[in-house]
């Protein structure tokens, strides 16, 4: 899994677009349909209830970067904890933070390595961050580290992007982006042979010391597309119930021309009080 570096202080500008409150929306309407935790009223904290309650109430977002889906997730009334493996990116959540004034815990880790203080009743994850998984393996040892740490009967919802979008609609082309304090041009490269998909970026941001001067920088990151069978398949064999797919875009049944797919399901194996 490849951390944001240099594109970590650019990346808000160039998803400035995305509607993390209309999925914080989504989310917590299935989470009120499907999960066991609760929101918070104005004034009330999680330390004003007993400890079972606070667990079955927080909510633990992976891949969490600069905290924008985090700060939605907070602003309804959530209990959130956000975790992520870059410490670029957790700088600028961070700072979103100490702005918004929402009491969000963020940790350093990596996914692959999940370890959290107590049991949470939902835990989430979105912007395709599970696509950084490449390996089936790892996919596999993270859903059972969510199902380790979910409280009994506790919710886990995540979105992947397919195979039919790296290779049918993003693999091998170019996206370049020009805005007043920088820019950036995405090579993808689509490799069927391991439906992994590489992003090649260059990025030139204007400089903190010299306004009339731009920086370059490039990184490399990669993900793999995955189809529904296969996630399925991972959730069951972490232990988890599979509940349900939906498309991500239509919100409705998942099909062979689907880009983006939710998958709910739920914890299995504890008991409260366990």
């Amino acid at each position: 899994m490849e951390a944001y570096t240099d594109f970590a202080y650019v990346y808000d500008t160039f998803m400035d677009e995305t509607p993390y409150s209309e999925w914080a929306s989504f989310l917590s309407g299935l989470i009120n349909e499907y999960g066991i935790s609760k929101t918070y009223a104005d004034g009330v904290s999680p330390k004003d209830v007993d400890p079972l309650t606070q667990e079955r109430n927080l909510v633990v977002e992976l891949g969490c970067g600069t905290g924008s889906f985090t700060e939605e997730m907070a602003a309804l009334g959530y209990d959130m904890v956000g975790i992520d493996n870059a410490d670029e990116m957790l700088g600028i959540a961070m700072d979103k933070k100490v702005e918004s004034g929402f009491d969000i815990m963020y940790l350093n880790q990596d996914m692959r390595e999940l370890d959290l203080f107590c049991t949470a009743g939902t835990i989430v994850s979105v912007c395709d961050s599970v696509n950084y998984l490449l390996e089936e393996k790892d996919i596999i040892k993270t859903f059972k580290l969510v199902n380790n740490f979910l409280y009994p009967e506790g919710l886990f919802v995540f979105d992947f992007n397919t195979v039919h979008k790296y290779r049918d609609i993003i693999g091998d082309r170019t996206i370049a982006e020009n805005r007043e304090d920088c820019s950036f041009i995405w090579d993808n490269y689509y490799h069927e042979d391991t439906e992994i998909n590489e992003y090649d970026l260059t990025i030139y941001a204007r400089s903190a010391s010299d306004e009339n001067l731009f920086e370059r920088s490039c990184e490399t990151h990669f993900q793999r597309g995955y189809t529904l069978s296969q996630m399925k398949s991972y959730v069951e064999e972490a232990g988890m119930i599979f509940i349900k797919a939906i498309d991500a875009d239509t919100h409705g049944e998942v099909n062979d021309s689907s880009e983006r797919v939710y998958i709910l399901a739920r914890e299995h194996g504890k008991k409260v009080g366990n």
